[in-house]
């Protein structure tokens, strides 16, 4: 019971430093604006501002939690869970369950009693650990999903990107001629708007075009950002930046795909040699066993005949 307590008085802590590590940073943020005046990106704003943000809300942030309150939330939802543990944990002690889980393992002979007494023990703080993990769990199942929708998305909108932009359209027309055939609410859409507004607001395009990497903070869509800022920067075609990065995404996904193909024969032999070998060897060599173990047994009683 001291445990659970200091575990819950540890938890607190931990919550009320974070707030308030948090309340700091927004007022040291808001000090730099109001001190700068106007940074180089531009009117009210710093140099860097968005690196400054925390470690947990750009992790909300890439996995698609993009409210104000998402960190709070997140912190509040781990501590609610961990306290459910806790409570999980003490009933388990409460209700004597843990004393009748002792009795049945230390009858258990050959000594294998005591080697499951320490599961047994830790069990009830097992529970608190995975109820604790059940938002951070959620996040990168979110993420996670985030990521493979983007992937989805990314080569057919770099195809048609390629395509339109041979036929003689500027990369921002066919941009929207795109995003007006895409669903609205794929990950991928939704930030190629963001990317267009910030683009009608003023700012540069080519840091427009970084912090749409930084926002996705996805391999293939980086490496696109960069061949499009370094042709921004050169002033090279784009129509022939696209085709190649099409061709070198769709060079990219044959590979991986040929590599997940090559790992198939590897993943099945676990599930063939535990659940699919025992039953072709019962379902062969049954018959021929049970006609051995009848024959014996024939045997054993023409034995037993005077």
């Amino acid at each position: 019971m001291k445990i659970a307590v200091l575990l819950v008085i540890w938890l607190l802590t931990l919550t009320g430093l974070y707030l308030l590590g948090r309340h700091w940073a927004i007022h040291r943020r808001s000090r730099e604006r109001v001190l700068e005046g106007s940074g180089p990106n531009g009117p009210g704003e710093v140099e860097g501002a968005e690196e400054e943000a925390g470690f947990l809300r750009r992790w909300l942030f890439r996995a698609g939690f993009r409210a104000p309150e998402a960190p709070s939330i997140f912190v509040g939802a781990t501590a609610l869970c961990a306290g459910l543990g806790l409570l999980g944990a003490y009933t388990f002690y409460a209700a004597g369950l843990m004393k009748q889980a002792y009795t049945f393992v230390g009858l258990v002979p050959g000594g294998v009693g005591d080697l499951l007494l320490p599961v047994v023990m830790l069990s009830p703080w097992a529970l608190v650990v995975v109820l604790a993990s059940f938002p951070t769990v959620i996040v990168r199942a979110a993420r996670r999903q985030r990521v493979n929708r983007v992937e989805q998305d990314l080569p057919i909108t770099l195809e048609l990107l390629a395509t339109l932009s041979e036929a003689g359209l500027g990369f921002d027309a066919a941009l929207e001629r795109i995003l007006q055939a895409q669903p609205a609410n794929r990950p991928l859409t939704q930030e190629f708007r963001t990317f267009q507004m910030e683009i009608l607001a003023g700012r540069p395009r080519i840091q427009c075009l970084r912090r749409l990497a930084r926002r996705v903070d996805v391999m293939s869509l980086t490496i696109f950002v960069s061949a499009l800022v370094q042709t921004e920067q050169v002033g090279a075609g784009v129509a022939d930046v696209l085709r190649r990065q099409a061709d070198d995404l769709r060079g990219r996904r044959r590979e991986n795909a040929l590599a997940l193909a090559t790992a198939v024969p590897v993943k099945l032999l676990f599930p063939l040699v535990i659940c699919f070998l025992p039953g072709i060897l019962v379902a062969t060599l049954g018959p021929t066993f049970y006609q051995i173990f009848q024959f014996l047994d024939n045997l054993n009683r023409n034995r037993g005949l005077p």
